[in-house]
């Protein structure tokens, strides 16, 4: 099963890309992020028509996340459970049938965090607190998951051209990196760098200063494997040519083959 998460910077002025990259990949599952429309605006008959099940969380504007599946979508939820007051469209969660067993797909876009004096960068904290729990709990249910999507976090020094330059940004700050590795000690797997070592590989390129001609990117796409899928995985890459194309996503997809 190829799994793999995809930050669209806006699925109304990415379908086209979106269409081109599902035939070439084949990906099974995909996780989308900053689709950035409601649910009634996604483009699901377009998409279904490429033979894969749709679940949207949208939000006008901004945010919004979705799943794609060659597979039936199962039990799924929208939004991170611990906040009832938030109404950022940020994480979506569904089970798909995987051979004699299940994958459960948690799909997320997490929050910025900058300016960091700023509400924004203790509301990304509140929120990886919110997704730390929501990890311990499906942890106990002992099967095969995965978080991935834009965490907006550059994990380490290898995964930034610059790391004097984002020192102070809420992507590398401290206190955010604290975050996501208290969620891998936990038990979870980041399934590019159990695949690679290399350092300098990214899946973001800002659309300024000649980021992308220069390679000054950043790796802010994970995906997070519980131990039954870590067990299961056989390979994981970027697919760093989307961003070389006609008014691409700053992003590119992250994808992982797992073994079913």
């Amino acid at each position: 099963m190829k799994i793999a998460t995809f930050n669209v910077n806006s699925i109304k002025v990415r379908l086209g890309h979106l269409k081109d990259w599902l035939k070439e990949s084949e990906a099974d599952v995909v996780c989308l992020q900053e689709i950035k429309c409601v649910d009634d605006a996604f483009p699901a008959a377009e998409i279904e028509d490429l033979g894969y099940n749709v679940a949207v969380h949208g939000q006008k504007t901004y945010n919004g996340v979705a799943i794609l599946s060659k597979y039936p979508l199962e039990d799924v939820t929208c939004g991170l459970p611990g906040n009832d007051e938030d109404e950022q469209a940020r994480y979506i969660e569904a089970v798909v049938p995987a051979g004699d067993t299940v994958l459960r797909v948690c799909g997320l876009y997490l929050p910025n965090g900058n300016p960091v004096d700023t509400e924004k960068f203790s509301y990304k904290l509140e929120w990886m607190d919110r997704l730390i729990a929501r990890a311990k709990e499906l942890l106990l249910l002992e099967e095969p998951f995965v978080m991935m999507g834009d965490y907006n976090i550059i994990p380490h020094e290898d995964d930034v051209h610059d790391p004097d330059a984002w020192r102070d940004d809420a992507l590398f700050r401290p206190e955010s990196r604290a975050k996501f590795y208290e969620l891998l000690n936990l038990g979870l797997t980041e399934a590019f760098r159990a695949c690679h070592s290399e350092p300098h590989k990214y899946s973001f390129w800002d659309y300024q200063a000649g980021a992308w001609q220069k390679d000054n990117g950043i790796r802010i796409d994970h995906l997070l494997l519980s131990p039954q899928a870590a067990d299961r995985l056989r390979a994981c890459d970027i697919d760093k040519a989307m961003r070389g194309r006609e008014k691409p996503s700053d992003h590119v997809p992250v994808w992982a083959e797992l073994e079913f």
